[in-house]
């Protein structure tokens, strides 16, 4: 005869154990409900005697009762109120989240590691988008130990910000600045510390906090990159600068170490598709979507002129385009139900600005069907949003315009030269600024464009430059060619900085046309006769690959 056993655990939470007798029914009461439950189900005592059929029946009946007590008697803020026994840990805390409000629907950790590459009171907008996230990961329930910081740290106190100590995202913003950790400031904001705390290598960090994504096999991981970037390359306030083939191994050998169950990459910088299409495979269960495609611009927003436009006060761009497209989208949605894909759709028409006169395509790539999942599973959701009913269409309205990310340095020269005192020795600063950034870039644009009549002649030369693979390829064949080549030229020509990522192209086009080091340096020395005294062209923090 098969033997059933009815266990009825009031208000304390069991695992499911084998029973050599036979099947158990496993019932977990919270205290609270009614004492009509707990009556119903202590009646299924009566049935240990009959079939095994009926038996069944009559329990899942007694389920089916027990629910609708249950769900009469208290409040589950959402919950089912019922849980099967695997789920019996997070049965008496709303959505399944933990004591200290940690959800755990997700089952492991969520990490999530947010990235400003730049430094210069110029780009204001990058730490401003990194710290706007951070606020999103706290509310959404992220630990600090949990989030972990890469920003240069020279907006918040720096003489130029009219409100010392504070950073806004947005006009009428609120301060998202403080609480940031500082886990990687300053020349600490590294390629190689980037890659190591993806990795949870410890060993190989040089300065900084020392908090790595110490991660496991169930755990979800959100990377944040805001920033300049060109084809194949992303920038950093330090030297060298990030290429795309080392984040791909990097991304590689964390999946191989098993220390993640998915990972979410958002990446805001110009020409941003580059650094995962035609690199990025199916298979490793990463989701990338970026600001731009691999051939385009990504866009500053809130600059000076447009409308909305920050506060008078201001002489820069608070954000940027795709940035605030996903997060002020996060602000205000209940992210238990928004999936991927919708974010994802909301942020590209809001980017677009319908023309693209002053927008970008963005992207998405990798596992892309990981795009159903909610957005929860990586970066939590604000409980003041739980009753917001997603509705499409439900983005803020574009502005007027746009800064194209490489002209937002010269709209904070032009605005800071606009507003000063005729006379003054901060008009002259910002005269002598303007100067040396468009010196600066004319040199650059020259010798690039005279390298390749150089090399392939006037008529083929710009021709070979400007060449734009099919989609699905990546930049170069071979990247170790372009990062000796980018070195060659910066030895004759100075610095590229973080406008000459705009030509990084032109340098990969020259390696797929199979030119050697030797041949580049010739070329360049013939091209750069002279190299324009300042810091744009300055070697002097090294080579940017």
């Amino acid at each position: 005869m098969l033997t059933w056993t009815v266990r009825i655990h009031l208000g304390v939470p069991v695992i499911r154990e084998s029973h050599r007798g036979g099947p158990i029914l496993q019932f977990i009461i919270p205290p609270t409900v009614h004492c009509l439950a707990v009556q119903c189900l202590s009646n299924l005592i009566d049935l240990l005697l009959l079939s095994p059929m009926t038996v069944f029946r009559a329990a899942v009946a007694a389920l089916l009762a027990l629910s609708t007590l249950v769900a009469g008697g208290r409040d589950f803020a959402g919950d089912n109120g019922l849980r099967l026994p695997s789920e019996a840990s997070r049965f008496f805390r709303p959505g399944g989240a933990d004591e200290d409000g940690t959800d755990r629907d997700s089952v492991g950790t969520r990490w999530a590691v947010l990235v400003a590459g730049s430094n210069g009171y110029w780009n204001y907008r990058h730490q401003a988008d990194i710290c706007h996230a951070y606020q999103l990961m706290k509310q959404g329930g992220l630990k600090d130990e949990n989030i972990i910081v890469f920003m240069y740290d020279d907006i918040a106190n720096n003489e130029e910000n009219p409100r010392p100590g504070i950073i806004i995202n947005k006009p009428n913003g609120n301060d998202v600045y403080e609480g940031v950790p500082k886990d990687y400031t300053g020349e600490d904001v590294t390629v190689d510390n980037f890659f190591a705390v993806i990795l949870g290598n410890k060993t190989a960090l040089k300065g900084g906090s020392g908090k790595v994504v110490n991660s496991g096999p169930n755990d979800h991981i959100f990377i944040y990159y805001s920033d300049h970037g060109g084809p194949g390359v992303l920038g950093m306030p330090t030297y060298p600068y990030l290429y795309a083939n080392d984040l791909i191994e990097v991304l590689k050998k964390k999946h191989a170490s098993d220390t993640y169950k998915s990972l979410v990459f958002y990446l805001e910088a110009c020409e941003s598709g580059s650094i995962f299409e035609g690199l990025l495979p199916e298979g490793l269960n990463i989701y990338a979507t970026t600001a731009s495609n691999a051939e385009e611009s990504s866009w500053g927003t809130y600059c000076p002129g447009e409308i909305p436009a920050p506060p008078p006060e201001y002489e820069t761009c608070l954000g940027d385009l795709y940035s605030v497209a996903w997060m002020e989208d996060s602000d205000v949605h209940n992210l238990r139900t928004e999936t991927l894909r919708q974010q994802y759709e909301l942020v590209k028409k809001r980017t677009a600005n319908d023309n693209f006169a002053y927008g970008s395509h963005v992207m998405q790539y990798g596992e892309i069907s990981l795009n159903k999942e909610n957005l929860f599973l990586y970066i939590g959701t604000n409980p003041a949003n739980d009753n917001y009913t997603f509705v499409d269409d439900n983005s803020l309205r574009l502005p007027s315009k746009a800064v194209n990310q490489r002209d937002a340095d010269l709209i904070h020269f032009w605005d800071k030269f606009r507003k000063a005192r005729e006379g003054s020795p901060r008009k002259a600063e910002a005269q002598k600024q303007f100067l040396e950034a468009l010196s600066h870039r004319t040199h650059i644009d020259r010798a690039i464009k005279l390298i390749g009549r150089l090399l392939f002649g006037i008529k083929e030369g710009s021709k070979v430059l400007k060449t734009v693979r099919p989609a699905g390829q990546p930049l170069v064949d071979d990247w170790d060619c372009l990062k000796t080549l980018v070195r060659t030229f910066e030895a004759q020509c100075g610095s590229l900085s973080q406008y000459g990522m705009k030509h990084m192209r032109s340098i990969a086009n020259i390696c797929n046309a199979g030119i050697r080091k030797e041949e580049m340096a010739e070329a360049s020395a013939q091209a750069c006769v002279t190299i324009p005294d300042g810091p744009w062209s300055s070697l002097a923090k090294g080579f940017s690959a």
